[in-house]
């Protein structure tokens, strides 16, 4: 994708998307070969979020419409801001009692994620009470049978992946449709 292209989205028949609000978040994406093989393990452990590994830097925000571009400029001065980092997966860890996950464990880049996550919070339209304090990782089992949890636990124990972290990516979706990649930010500029 080209830097800072905008993609279009729909509500998968072709229609823009329409109305007063919009669910937007922001995540890193897990590039490839790993990306496909943890959605794929996701969607084997029996979870139904069929969205693509990422570790999510703003988790689902409602936000009205007309405030797209403001937010829009605001990721792209967080993006110019942060240089690119290395990010290393590394084995599994679990949420577990407190919430049913299961996930990829972010070893070194967690300081990055963590200033992204915040900077990227501090725009008045994302501003938003979180539920529980920001922890980097990669869901791969959410909300699925207690065995099933167990297994993708110890089928990624060792599980690892390097790579480098050069942009990060707003997604929507109108409430009809899966999330969709909008605009890719690149960082540094």
């Amino acid at each position: 994708m080209a830097e800072g292209a905008a993609r279009s989205v729909d509500d998968g028949d072709g229609a823009p998307v329409t109305g007063e609000t919009i669910q937007i978040g922001i995540a890193v994406d897990i590039p490839e070969p790993w990306g496909s093989l943890l959605t794929r393990r996701r969607l084997e452990a029996g979870d139904q979020q069929t969205v693509p590994a990422h570790v999510t830097l703003l988790g689902p925000t409602e936000i009205p419409v007309d405030a797209l571009p403001a937010v829009e400029r605001h990721l792209a001065g967080v993006a110019a801001t942060h240089l690119p980092f290395a990010l290393h997966l590394r084995g599994t860890g679990t949420f577990r009692p407190v919430t049913q996950v299961v996930f990829v464990a972010v070893a070194a880049g967690i300081s990055e994620c963590e200033l992204l996550a915040a900077a990227i919070n501090a725009a008045p339209e994302l501003r938003r009470e979180l539920r529980f304090p920001y922890h980097p990782h990669v869901t791969v089992a959410q909300d699925v049978a207690p065995e099933a949890l167990d297994r993708a636990y110890e089928d990624l124990a060792d599980f690892s992946a390097m790579f480098e972290v050069e942009a990060f990516t707003l997604f929507s979706h109108s409430g009809k449709t899966r999330w969709q990649p909008r605009r890719d930010f690149r960082l540094g500029g």
